[in-house]
């Protein structure tokens, strides 16, 4: 079953911020600049948008769009997503025997249920947050890119671990991030998202082997010469 989004649009009175139409088989990713529509679409898709936005949002009708039932998130920093204050274990909001399913799941040790999030490492966290969005078992997983706090080792590991679970679980992947060599590492099909519209889609190896755009010529300019700086 694919998760079709057959109308999005959200604009201000004065102008409009996003129009796209995206259709997601297995993986996707949607992939442009800061300021391109990526964190409104997502917002759009949770319920989240402020009140001064007007939204029209049109989805697959097999989809619930309500948060805790067919979709989940795994947002951007995982040292903010949780409370610092309340141990793993409370804020998984599940009994315990349930809660230690999942952190299996995420390779993660049930004692760590026990701890403070202010105790465990970046990477943890991150597998704490995607233990938690799939304990809804949801049909879409929404990715807030998802890795931008963490070193490249423990990217790659999270990265190889969402990709992992797809295959057990079924789940469908929306990718929204810059890191356009990442969405080779977990998506199959991908949209540029430029100032609110899509300008090239299709699938990762042929719009990152052959990008037909300028803008998306210098995307993967750009990424390919920070990851040198980094290594």
């Amino acid at each position: 079953m694919r998760f079709k989004v057959e109308k999005l649009v959200i604009s201000t009175q004065q102008k409009e911020l996003v129009n796209i139409t995206f259709e997601i088989e297995n993986s996707f990713a949607l992939v442009g600049q800061s300021g391109s529509g990526k964190s409104l679409t997502l917002k759009a898709l949770l319920g989240m948008l402020p009140s001064n936005l007007h939204c029209t949002l049109e989805v697959d009708a097999a989809f619930s769009l309500e948060r805790g039932k067919d979709i989940s998130i795994v947002p951007q920093n995982p040292f903010t997503a949780l409370s610092p204050l309340t141990k793993i274990e409370k804020q998984f909001m599940l009994a315990r025997e349930k809660a230690n399913n999942y952190m299996k799941m995420v390779d993660l040790d049930s004692s760590l249920l026990d701890r403070y999030p202010s105790e465990l490492s970046g990477g943890q966290l991150q597998r704490v947050i995607i233990a938690m969005a799939l304990s809804t078992n949801p049909k879409l997983l929404l990715l807030d890119e998802p890795t931008t706090a963490l070193d490249s080792k423990t990217k790659e590991g999270i990265l190889v671990l969402i990709k992992t679970l797809q295959e057990k679980v079924g789940y469908k992947i929306l990718f929204v991030t810059h890191d356009v060599e990442a969405t080779r590492m977990l998506c199959d099909q991908i949209a540029i998202l430029k100032e609110g519209t899509i300008i090239e889609s299709g699938s990762v190896d042929a719009v990152l082997i052959n990008p037909k755009e300028s803008y998306t010529q210098a995307l993967i300019a750009s990424n390919f010469k920070h990851r040198k700086k980094r290594v």
